[in-house]
């Protein structure tokens, strides 16, 4: 699939409230808010097709042709509607070449660990300082071979050159169990669900 590109044209919003939001989705737009800097918050629009595409990877910093000149900005935040996931507003950081933002980077598990482990995920990104425009898309861990009882912290993840981890070091990301360990441990999460579960009817009862 050929790569989306992160220039983006936005233009100024003039009008707002959600009556203005609904007109600018319906055109195919998707209002904005550009703050940062020390500059007052700008109101833009951005086609909305091309950040439906970026927005599938976490940290973009879009080039932002404005009417007068052009932004480095992070999306920062993507509010999304609860039902229909469609994207109803972004927020964008202004960021600087050479600026270190503090991002939460995405952690993906590879390989097959030991024959008869489990491979046990707890954490689904960390978070680090790094350089606005050398941000990774994420963070691969290797579990090929491990046997039971290994455990991967955040502070084992190779980071970039430059880049400073902010998630607590002894965060576990992954953890490799023995099936039958696993299977008690799913096992245990599910009774602690059902016991939540039962708690309120029992007080609705009273």
């Amino acid at each position: 699939m050929a790569e989306i590109s992160n220039q983006i044209v936005a233009t100024d919003r003039v009008e707002f409230g959600k009556g203005a939001a609904r007109k600018l989705r319906a055109k195919g737009l998707i209002p904005a808010v550009i703050y940062g800097h020390g500059t007052a918050p700008r109101h833009v629009s951005l086609p909305g097709h091309q950040i439906t595409l970026l927005v599938r990877k976490a940290n973009q910093v879009l080039e932002i042709q404005l009417d007068k000149g052009q932004e480095l900005a992070l999306i920062k935040d993507v509010q999304r509607d609860p039902v229909r996931q469609v994207i109803e507003h972004v927020d964008l950081l202004v960021v600087k070449k050479g600026e270190k933002v503090h991002v939460d980077v995405p952690v993906v598990v590879e390989g097959e660990a030991a024959p008869g482990t489990r491979v046990l995920q707890d954490a689904g990104h960390v978070s680090v300082e790094v350089e606005a425009t050398h941000i990774p898309e994420r963070f691969v861990v290797s579990v090929e071979g491990l046997e039971a009882g290994t455990h991967i912290t955040a502070a084992q993840i190779e980071l970039p050159k430059g880049a400073v981890l902010l998630s607590d070091p002894e965060l576990l990301v992954v953890g490799i169990s023995g099936a039958a360990a696993a299977a008690e441990e799913e096992a245990e999460a599910a009774e602690g669900e059902a016991e939540a579960a039962e708690a309120p009817a029992e007080a609705d009862a009273e």
